[in-house]
């Protein structure tokens, strides 16, 4: 069997493919589309043409809607997306999709299933996961016209239930207290502490390593985070370049970080494995492996349970952020010290903590149209000085 290239566009190819004889006898020929480099796009139809020589092609108009969310698993998201997110997305797919549409033929798709689709998954989901569904399948069939399996995105013309905004969970100075106070002793205290005073997410924490820490300038710098899956644990880059961050460390969290660096070098002496070496993490085990994302969020959950607070570890982002926003602090700085690729985000997720300012909008909109008024009265001929108008209409000073 044999394939052709031929250039489409900027990083676009077209893939043609022999995939044998038909019972006429005469060569079947397919075709695919592929976006990235030629050597790439070489090997796509390598892929192509050994899948078509064993038997594997299957015909687009046969494609079920089960049989192409596991191709554009193993294909797309295994390397296009984290591992983490590739296995959201398989379950998303598989408990909620698969079981309704998964014998649907793909190319005979339409609109009305996903309308029947979600409301079969109402009954027993929230909007919002209804809602993350949805945008994992448009995003699936998004793929599927890239490849020349659909002709249009079907989901496009579907809306999931609307989602009610939800408040994000702010600790009060007294639940601070509580929590903190049944944290004391634990190796959790250390981390929750920083992570009240950066903002820093679970997985951004755990990551870090002592050379990340610049205690004599009270600087921390986020370059990676610490993510677990079913295959295990990995340290990932940053998702945008926002993420990638310096930000400065209140006095408090310097002196925290010098006394846990003291005691975490006890401890390893003790040990008889030495001074912890600069690419050592912040926070580990004993033997110096990372802590669990898992198991971090596990054991805040029994100390805000022996507290009596509902609170999970991201509250403590939460209220960083609502204390930079009580205090007054410009959003755009908000923004960059929490690590969101734009001011936009933050504003969606805490826009309804900023502060009411329309009176000051009102008073300063006053003083703008005040100060136009009078500009208008001013005469320009005679230097700026005010034109006082007579009785008859005319002008005096002129």
């Amino acid at each position: 069997m044999t394939g052709h290239i031929r250039k489409r566009g900027e990083r676009s190819w077209e893939l043609k493919y022999d995939v044998g004889t038909g019972a006429d006898g005469l060569r079947k020929t397919r075709y695919a589309s592929f976006k990235g480099t030629k050597r790439e796009a070489a090997i796509e139809l390598a892929r192509l043409v050994t899948a078509a020589a064993a038997g594997e092609q299957v015909d687009p108009t046969r494609l079920t809607v089960a049989e192409f969310l596991t191709r554009w698993d193993k294909d797309w998201c295994k390397s296009n997306v984290s591992p983490k997110t590739a296995e959201r997305y398989e379950e998303l797919m598989r408990l909620h999709v698969v079981p309704h549409l998964g014998a649907v033929r793909l190319q005979k798709l339409r609109a009305v299933h996903f309308v029947e689709l979600y409301g079969k998954l109402a009954a027993k989901l929230a909007p919002r996961t209804i809602g993350h569904v949805h945008r994992v399948l448009h995003q699936a069939l998004t793929q599927a016209v890239d490849w020349d399996l659909l002709s249009t995105n079907v989901a496009s013309r579907v809306k999931p239930p609307r989602v009610e905004d939800e408040e994000v969970d702010i600790l009060t100075v007294e639940q601070l207290k509580a929590v903190m106070e049944a944290a004391r002793e634990g190796w959790i205290n250390p981390i929750a502490r920083l992570a009240l005073a950066t903002g820093l997410r679970r997985g951004e924490l755990l990551a870090l390593r002592w050379q990340d820490l610049d205690l004599d300038n009270g600087r921390v710098t986020v370059a990676r985070s610490l993510e677990q899956t079913k295959a295990g644990l990995r340290f990932k880059e940053p998702k945008t370049r926002r993420g990638r961050r310096t930000i400065t460390l209140p006095v408090s969290s310097v002196n925290d970080m010098r006394a846990h660096w003291k005691a975490q070098q006890e401890i390893r002496l003790r040990l008889g494995v030495g001074k912890a070496p600069p690419k050592s993490l912040v926070f580990c085990d004993l033997d110096g492996e990372p802590r669990l994302p898992q198991t971090a969020s596990q054991t805040w959950m029994k100390v805000t349970a022996a507290a009596k607070v509902a609170a999970t570890f991201h509250s403590l982002r939460h209220t960083h952020a609502s204390q930079l926003i009580a205090a007054g602090v410009d959003i755009l700085t908000i923004s960059r010290r929490l690590g969101h690729s734009s001011p936009t985000v933050t504003l969606n997720i805490y826009g309804h903590l900023m502060p009411q300012t329309d009176d000051k909008a009102a008073l300063a909109i006053e003083a703008a149209l005040s100060k136009s008024t009078e500009i208008e009265r001013m005469d320009p001929l005679a230097g700026g000085n005010p034109v006082a108008v007579d009785g008859s209409g005319g002008a005096e000073g002129r």
